[in-house]
């Protein structure tokens, strides 16, 4: 609506004067855009010093139980692996142990096929005195010479043979030796030995004393010769048996074979220890596997020395 026409009659000074009372009214318009009528966001600006902070994650209850049951799986399966291998270890130790220990199977005869030093070759004369082995008060001299001996080894016989006491220490000790040798030292002076396996009875009945054949043996102890008895192997004679009464000990018999005797020594000679030949070495090899070619670079030919008591001496 227009506004009436107004009188410039009534103006004062030039000045248009209005009624104040009579206001212009302006249409009302409908507004082309529809403003959002919720409240305005405040918005507020972090201090560029001030660190942001993340609020945590709410952890997945589903998920943290699920990854703890598969690591308690993984650790069990590891631990039953390391228990398995732990275990067949110890199988194998024990199993080692038993057959170091125990073990008694004769070990085949070998045949150097180099030459003999040549300190072998010359002769070598009586041995130094030098004890061996003990019975009680009876003692067992090297009845051959130091340069000349292959090994010494001791073994079990069925004879009657009563078990002797080694010098020295023993070359080849079983499981539980060695680990007491480690925790309490010992064993390595004097002379080596070793344990050697067959027969029956003692371990360390029969006395093996290593050389090549054509080797000269010597008396072992001080006494008389009571016997000079073949010896028989597979229907043949192997030289003989060489039965002497220690002087010091008469109640044994110190039985020596593996010889051929020499033709100078008959039953009643009187001989001394390391002094007095008793013959030559003789080469078994072509009718025995001998323990003692384990140890040796030839065939383990070797003298043999046992003990036994004199009421067991047997009269051909």
């Amino acid at each position: 609506m227009r506004p009436p026409d107004w009188d410039w009659s009534l103006a004062e000074d030039g000045a248009l004067a209005v009624d104040r009372h009579e206001l212009w009214e302006e249409p009302v318009e409908a507004p082309r855009l529809r403003l959002s009528q919720s409240p305005a966001e405040k918005t507020f600006l972090r201090v560029a010093e001030q660190p942001v902070s993340v609020p945590p994650m709410p952890r997945d209850a589903g998920r943290s139980i699920a990854a703890r049951n598969r690591r308690a799986h993984h650790q069990a399966v590891r631990r039953r692996r390391r228990v398995a291998g732990l275990a067949v270890l110890a199988i194998v130790a024990l199993i080692t142990l038993l057959l170091t220990a125990f073990g008694t199977g004769k070990p085949p005869a070998t045949k150097s096929s180099s030459p003999a030093p040549a300190n072998r070759l010359l002769p070598a004369g009586p041995p130094s005195p030098m004890v061996v082995a003990l019975e009680g008060a009876l003692r067992i001299q090297l009845p051959i010479a130091q340069s000349r001996v292959t090994a010494i080894g001791y073994h079990a016989s069925g004879d009657g043979a009563v078990a002797l006491q080694p010098l020295g220490s023993q070359a080849n000790p079983g499981a539980f030796t060695r680990l007491a040798r480690s925790v309490f030292g010992g064993g390595g002076r004097g002379i080596r030995w070793f344990q050697l396996g067959g027969g029956e009875g003692p371990g360390t009945a029969a006395l093996d004393v290593g050389a090549e054949p054509g080797t000269d043996v010597y008396s072992p102890v001080d006494g008389s010769v009571i016997g000079l008895t073949p010896y028989i192997l597979d229907g043949h004679r192997y030289g003989s048996e060489i039965d002497v009464q220690p002087t010091g000990a008469p109640s044994f018999i110190v039985a020596i074979t593996h010889v051929k005797p020499d033709p100078s020594l008959t039953v009643g000679s009187s001989i001394a220890a390391g002094t007095s030949k008793l013959g030559t070495l003789l080469d078994f090899s072509p009718v025995e596997e001998q323990a003692l070619a384990r140890y040796t670079q030839d065939a383990g030919n070797h003298v043999e020395i046992e003990v036994r008591p004199a009421a067991a001496l047997s009269t051909p």
